[in-house]
């Protein structure tokens, strides 16, 4: 097979090729294609060459086809039909008709207070897609989110890699978490609370200690942590009936899963904020599907932020 010239291959040729054959007439093509008579014979010049057939020849006042023009016709139309429709039109995406999965990457506190209404939402918009929650951290969630394993990460990450897009959800700060009827504690608790009662830490990586401990030193106390867990909910229940105090994410301690009677109190100390984030892949910025999921990600977190600061 002769190697083909892909250099001298122009789309416009086609479309010029096809005004030719509707209207049968070098002026009426270009009037059809708004360019000038003169542009429209090139183009004809350059498609006799490209194609090696005269492709049209003089009859009277019409453009009459070769044998070889009649053969393209319907090949030519088929091109640029698929090229109108699966290039250049953009990728429509019906959310009422997909029945695949959408699989979000969620730290433990932003699945927590997020399922369930992500839940509720997207099954309302795709009522015949599945929710797939799946667990990651700050460590691993890049490697989920390259390794295509989650469409969008949800917590308090960030990123600073070149492939990975992110946006800023909202700011969530610390409170105090505790039975007052235990500890004999009422809100606002004092710093003297704070530090003479026995802490309940939630940890990641296992540590006994968190920035606040660093915070307290540098204000001459310290306090007495006693117990530490991965698990949110295992704090949580341990603080009923127990003499200890909590520093939980806001929004987590206003959840209203919990028939307990715990209180909160804003913490005596200054304890640094963090942001909850979207992240996704680069290669997903235009995809209609990964719009939507951050779209409907966006809102009902925003949505669920307003309704738990509410309470």
């Amino acid at each position: 097979m002769k190697p083909v010239n892909w250099r001298g291959v122009d789309l416009n040729l086609l479309v010029a090729f096809a005004a030719l054959m509707e209207t049968r007439s070098v002026t009426r093509a270009a009037e059809k294609l708004s360019i000038g008579q003169s542009a429209m014979s090139h183009n004809l010049s350059r498609l006799r060459t490209l194609l090696d057939d005269p492709l049209f020849h003089r009859q009277g006042n019409e453009m009459q086809p070769t044998t070889r023009a009649f053969e393209l016709e319907s090949v030519v139309t088929a091109l640029l039909d698929t090229i109108a429709t699966d290039v250049l039109t953009p990728v429509s995406f019906e959310p009422t008709q997909y029945s695949g999965p959408v699989r979000i990457g969620l730290t433990d506190y932003a699945e927590l207070v997020f399922a369930p209404a992500l839940f509720d939402v997207f099954r309302e918009q795709a009522p015949q897609c599945q929710l797939s929650c799946r667990p990651v951290d700050r460590v691993n969630y890049r490697e989920a989110l390259k390794n295509d394993q989650v469409d969008v990460v949800l917590g308090a990450v960030e990123t600073e890699d070149p492939v990975l897009l992110m946006e800023e959800l909202y700011t969530e700060k610390h409170v105090c978490l505790f039975d007052p009827k235990s500890t004999g504690l009422s809100a606002p608790l004092s710093l003297t609370d704070y530090t003479k009662t026995p802490h309940a830490l939630v940890t990641v990586d296992g540590q006994l200690s968190s920035p606040v401990d660093n915070t307290l030193k540098s204000l001459g106390c310290d306090r007495q942590v006693v117990m530490g867990s991965q698990r949110f909910l295992t704090v949580r229940h341990l603080l009923s009936g127990r003499n200890l105090i909590c520093t939980v994410a806001e929004l987590m301690a206003k959840l209203d899963m919990f028939n307990d009677k715990l209180a909160i109190s804003a913490t005596p100390i200054d304890v640094s904020n963090f942001v909850i984030r979207q992240i996704w892949h680069k290669k997903n910025a235009t995809s209609a599907k990964n719009l939507w999921i951050r779209q409907t990600i966006d809102k009902t977190v925003r949505n669920q932020v307003q309704d738990l600061r509410a309470r």
